[in-house]
């Protein structure tokens, strides 16, 4: 797995560390409900003041803890995928940590099986263990004194809402509210985001939809369909919101007998990061 891959997954993973799942089931959207999502994508005043909440809740968020799920389906190819595990995040004093701890795999009709993949970032070094093929991967992404918090690192690959810019996402995305039916429509708010003929994500998605909880106003439930009709959904379950967590979570020894590659900071990731 190469490191356009890996950071594009992680980005995919980072963009919802922020989630708070309230136990509820945010509803699916599948490759056909996508065309019902775009027809509601009329202008809608109320987007903004969603958006502009989700940032107020956001900048509130000091750490995050959650078993989490990530589903990637292939509709044309009838696979599945799902990787379960346990997500951490912490941020203080201006500085962020983030790790993901994969432990079970379940692929199409088979039955589920022990998997340990893992993802750390620390704001400098992001790092890729994968047990099953005993490698290690690192990649710097910033200079060691200018750490980058885990969603800038995200943002460079996946848009976050509550923590990009209202209006760096209306330049990427048409956006619309999409109006729940059932039991949902009291629950959550669902944001379709269509991927604009010029946007910096047209190569990698068509849509991506949010769905936010109204009682905790934070995203609930994320799904991206990719320009290959690729879906990757990702939700969390029984999350524990800003209570403090142990900082040797984020520690991490390279296991005795794996590879390691090591790749620092390119020039244009200095760039980006101001280097």
């Amino acid at each position: 797995m190469n490191e356009k891959i890996i950071t594009k997954v992680f980005s995919l993973l980072l963009a919802i560390a922020e989630i708070c799942w309230a136990g509820g089931e945010a509803g699916n959207l599948a490759s056909s409900e996508a065309a019902r999502a775009d027809a509601n994508l009329a202008a809608n005043p109320q987007v903004d003041l969603v958006l502009e909440r989700l940032k107020k809740q956001t900048a509130e968020l000091k750490s995050y803890r959650s078993q989490i799920e990530y589903r990637f389906s292939q509709p044309l190819l009838e696979s599945e995928t799902l990787k379960k595990g346990v997500l951490y995040y912490q941020r203080s004093e201006g500085k962020s940590a983030l790790r993901i701890n994969f432990q079970s795999l379940k692929q199409d009709e088979e039955e589920e099986q022990k998997y340990i993949e893992q993802y750390i970032f620390d704001g400098i070094w992001l790092t890729h263990i994968d047990y099953q093929i005993k490698e290690v991967k690192r990649y710097q992404k910033a200079e060691p004194n200018e750490p980058v918090d885990a969603f800038e690192l995200a943002n460079e690959n996946f848009p976050i809402i509550g923590f990009s810019k209202v209006e760096d996402l209306k330049k990427e995305f048409e956006i619309g509210i999409v109006e729940q039916q059932g039991g949902q429509a009291k629950n959550f708010i669902q944001l379709h985001l269509k991927v604009k003929a010029d946007s910096i994500y047209k190569d990698d998605y068509t849509s991506i939809d949010f769905w936010v909880d109204k009682e905790l106003y934070l995203p609930a439930k994320i799904v991206a369909v990719s320009t290959e009709e690729d879906i990757y959904e990702i939700k969390l379950l029984n999350a524990k919101v800003n209570k403090q967590i142990d900082k040797k979570v984020f520690e991490f020894e390279v296991p005795e007998g794996f590879n390691v590659e090591i790749e620092a900071l390119k020039k244009n990731e200095k760039e980006m990061t101001g280097s």
